[in-house]
């Protein structure tokens, strides 16, 4: 069995080779990739980008350390008509790089492409959904290389309400925001300190990794484009530039989503930049809207929350749907529901918020004005089975059950998700690869699985909806009716009738029917 691939990009190679000081996450990504055997490859296609550098020195410099990593050659034969076909189009010649490095992922010959640039990312996600996944930016595969083969755990980020007075000005997180934006200073000063404004901070191995400043606005007061009574303005996103990826991101966001459902606001809205592509991208994700571009280019983001169950038509990708209405998800008879069964190493590691559901204020779906840290991780998530069971309706509900275990909640329905796709790995590679782009498993756990060819492992991509409070016991869901007998091991599917006394117990901030 081979070891890992990571095929970087020119940018990620520039930022590990140039003359200036490299990022911690570059030089993380590279040291932990030497220490684990994991490889480290360029394209050839990257030698054509390097060279087209009109800067002399820079050039020579890069194309003379170039050399020091593994090169994979292009596929003879391969034509720009090809990767059009493919990857959309090509109208320059980096469109061109771009398009051979996901197909070379699409391939195979690498299990994940690192790049820092967002217009990639865009293009596998329009053109190549099946790869997205292991496009990963560079602080997201440093991450991954942490969780797959560091054997110290590495502490959860939390997620964490403060009054904006209590960061220091000083705080390196504030330095980047700086650069575009002389006054920032005053301003923090003027709208956020005075004004007691509330934010959402990550705080990820002893410091600080993001924030979210939010404002209540209604109309008229409020620069939104779409009329609503309550206006949550989201000021301020950052992630440290080390961080920035797509994890901790949603992390924020999602604290964002469940906490304007939760306390009943109509709408949600930030301005940010073309350049933010990586922001863009995960705010359309989940059903942000472009409503406004201003004359120096500044794009106005709007996402319309629902107090209403989620009406779907017949054509609707149920998946779709939940992710661009986010927290909401649509629920009928002819949706259906499967109860998961889950050991309690995989739950912590997939819903670590409810690792110790005894700490008050655990939950996220909290009220204005709670300290409580809660750990945390990204909305999209990853599930490893061997279940015979065959899910295959995009936006079918499942509900996990935590078997016995030394934590509570312990044989207890937690958790609802709302699947999105089942795929098979036949090997340890290939399993690698499905569950890579948004894993919470380790070398050791995905070595366990021992997946093969005639032992493949099913692997469940959903979104996280919510959780159960307080999640429904064994007793409870015999005495409802849920389930009959012993405790379930397999995936088991939950008629209508079943599946009702579970929704009755949800409360989400929305109406499920």
């Amino acid at each position: 069995m081979s070891a890992p691939k990571y095929l970087i990009d020119t940018n990620v190679f520039i930022g590990l080779e140039d003359p200036r000081e490299v990022a911690p996450d570059f030089a993380a990504l590279q040291q932990l990739a030497s220490k684990h055997g994991v490889g480290i490859f360029v394209h050839e296609v990257a030698r054509e980008d390097i060279e087209r550098d009109k800067d002399q020195a820079r050039r020579q410099i890069s194309l003379s350390k170039i050399a020091k990593f593994q090169s994979i050659a292009k596929v003879r034969g391969l034509t720009k008509d090809q990767l059009e076909s493919e990857f959309g189009p090509l109208s320059k010649a980096n469109d061109v790089v771009d398009a051979t490095l996901l197909h070379a992922l699409k391939i195979g010959v690498a299990d994940f492409l690192v790049t820092q640039d967002g217009g990639l990312h865009d293009r596998a996600r329009r053109y190549a959904p099946d790869i997205a996944g292991r496009v990963l930016f560079v602080a997201d595969a440093t991450l991954l290389l942490r969780a797959t083969y560091e054997p110290t755990p590495v502490a959860l980020p939390f997620v964490e309400e403060v009054d904006a007075h209590s960061i220091p000005l000083a705080d390196p997180i504030f330095d980047s925001l700086r650069e575009g934006y002389p006054d920032f200073d005053t301003w923090w000063q003027e709208k956020c300190v005075k004004q007691l404004r509330k934010c959402w901070v990550v705080t990820d191995e002893g410091s600080l990794a993001g924030i979210i400043v939010r404002k209540d606005e209604s109309s008229p007061d409020t620069d939104a484009q779409t009329e609503a009574a309550r206006i949550l303005k989201i000021c301020t996103f950052k992630v440290m530039p080390e961080r920035r990826g797509i994890k901790l991101g949603e992390l924020l966001l999602k604290q964002v989503f469940w906490f304007a459902q939760r306390n009943g606001y109509d709408l949600l809205y930030l301005t940010t930049y073309p350049s933010q592509a990586a922001l863009i991208d995960l705010i359309e994700f989940y059903g942000f809207q472009a409503t406004k571009t201003a004359a120096d280019g500044e794009i106005t983001f709007e996402k319309t929350m629902g107090r209403t169950p989620l009406a779907a038509s017949k054509d609707d990708d149920l998946f779709k749907l939940a992710a661009r209405n986010y927290p909401r998800f649509h629920v009928s008879s002819q949706v259906l529901a499967y109860g998961i069964p889950i050991k309690e190493e995989f739950h912590e590691s997939l819903f670590p918020e409810l690792k110790d559901a005894s700490q008050p204020g655990l939950f996220e779906f909290a009220e204005v004005g709670t300290d409580a840290r809660r750990p945390g991780n990204t909305i999209r998530k990853v599930y490893l089975c061997r279940a015979p069971a065959k899910i295959e309706q995009p936006g079918a509900l499942l509900l996990f059950y935590k078997g016995s275990s030394a934590r509570e909640p312990s044989q207890a329905i937690t958790t609802v998700g709302v699947f999105e796709n089942m795929t098979l790995a036949h090997s340890t590679e290939e399993l690698r690869r499905l569950a890579g782009g948004r894993s919470v498993y380790n070398e050791r756990q995905l070595l366990a699985w021992n997946a093969r060819a005639e032992a493949p492992v099913k692997v469940i991509n959903f979104l996280l909806a919510g959780h159960i409070s307080p999640a429904m016991s064994l007793d409870e869901l015999l005495h409802e009716g849920v389930i009959d007998g012993h405790p379930p091991q397999s995936i088991f599917r939950l008629s209508d009738a079943r599946l009702r006394p579970v929704l009755a117990r949800l409360d989400l901030g929305f109406p499920l029917q």
